[in-house]
């Protein structure tokens, strides 16, 4: 078997490979990893043939949409789960067949309600359910102590010893571990009895994972994450250096607008001199007004040069041909001590229309 363990931070992902049959499966695939996981394929020669992902992740982006669209593989999650790019879905029992690898997926409820681990020969991969030295918590949406212990006690505990098992993260620093090692050193598996685990686990008092919202939100829903959305965006906009806007200041072209997306209070408080103000919420209602003239050549502008970069992609969508983004925002132009206006006077740009 062609076996690699790609880390992410606490993250842990898994590519397994039948060097016979040249093909491949990776395993709870993070966003952040994308170009490794393609690299890896290539230069085992493998093809991939499926993407799992073991449960609803809420502390990372998930990959395997990417990877089922990049590649045409399908991808797989547990039946219950709420993800809609899931193609294949598993029930308790289900095999997936790499090559000569056989996947045996076991419903493990508990972390979420659509957990499962994939049981491969002499190895398990246990995503959240099991930890070296912990478990997965269960204070997240569909956690559940109760069929956390049963996953665990009932399910998992009961397999041979000497399997080594294969976390969806690693906090210990032990990038693997066997069911034997567990079952005697991990501490959340010394409370053997029912309720003594459950008030354990729910007395954890964790903090909420980093990103917790957006991951769900893509995770779950099949959403894009911002850096997605700022990728999309900056791969169809040029952009303007701090520089060069800083040299077109007194040329004052009839065909240039500098177009602050700020908020009017950011905006009044210190702007770019000249530039007119058009906030990014209100730029699809108000562009046919207070932008009239296509041929423009348009620079946005915002505080850190995020927002300006989508401004000028939905300008650009909108008809603006010559919209860019200024790389930066007003930030970086203040610490460069160039020059700044304050209030709107004749630069601002008019109130919202009460026809809109």
């Amino acid at each position: 078997m062609i076996f690699h363990q790609i880390g992410n931070g606490g993250c842990q992902s898994y590519l397994l490979g039948c060097p016979d049959k040249c093909t491949a499966i990776l395993i709870d695939p993070s966003l952040a990893q994308l170009d490794r996981y393609r690299g890896l394929l290539a230069r085992e020669g493998l093809t991939l043939r499926y993407v799992v992902d073991t449960h609803t992740h809420a502390d990372h982006f998930s990959a395997a949409r990417q990877l089922k669209e990049d590649f045409g593989v399908p991808a797989v999650m547990h039946r219950e789960s709420m993800a809609p790019y899931a193609d294949l879905r598993l029930d308790d029992g289900d095999m997936l067949i790499v090559g000569d690898i056989r996947l045996q997926a076991l419903h493990t409820p508990g972390h979420t309600s659509d957990s499962l681990c994939l049981l491969a020969g002499d190895r398990v991969f246990t995503g959240d359910t099991l930890h070296v030295g912990g478990t997965g918590r269960t204070d997240l949406p569909t956690g559940d102590p109760d069929a956390l212990y049963d996953s665990l006690f009932n399910r998992l505990l009961t397999l041979d010893a000497e399997i080594h098992v294969y976390p969806g993260h690693d906090y210990s620093g032990r990038q693997s571990s066997t069911i034997g090692r567990e079952m005697a050193e991990n501490p959340r598996l010394q409370k053997r009895e029912r309720q003594a685990f459950i008030e354990m686990m729910d007395r954890l008092n964790l903090s909420a994972p980093q990103h917790m919202t957006e991951a769900l939100r893509t995770n779950m829903g099949g959403g894009k994450t911002v850096d997605q959305l700022l990728a999309e965006a900056s791969a169809r906009v040029p952009f303007m250096s701090l520089s060069e806007l800083r040299a077109r200041l007194g040329e004052r072209r009839n065909d240039f607008v500098i177009l602050d997306v700020r908020e009017r209070a950011s905006y009044d408080t210190a702007h770019i001199p000249g530039a007119r103000n058009l906030p990014r919420g209100q730029l699809e209602l108000r562009v046919n007004h207070d932008l009239p003239d296509p041929t423009l050549r348009i620079v946005t502008v915002c505080e850190y040069g995020k927002v300006s970069t989508l401004a000028a992609a939905t300008l650009r969508e909108l008809g603006f041909r010559r919209a860019t983004a200024l790389d930066g925002g007003m930030k970086a132009w203040r610490e460069l001590d160039y020059p700044v206006e304050e209030g709107h006077g004749s630069a601002w740009v008019g109130e919202l229309s009460p026809e809109i």
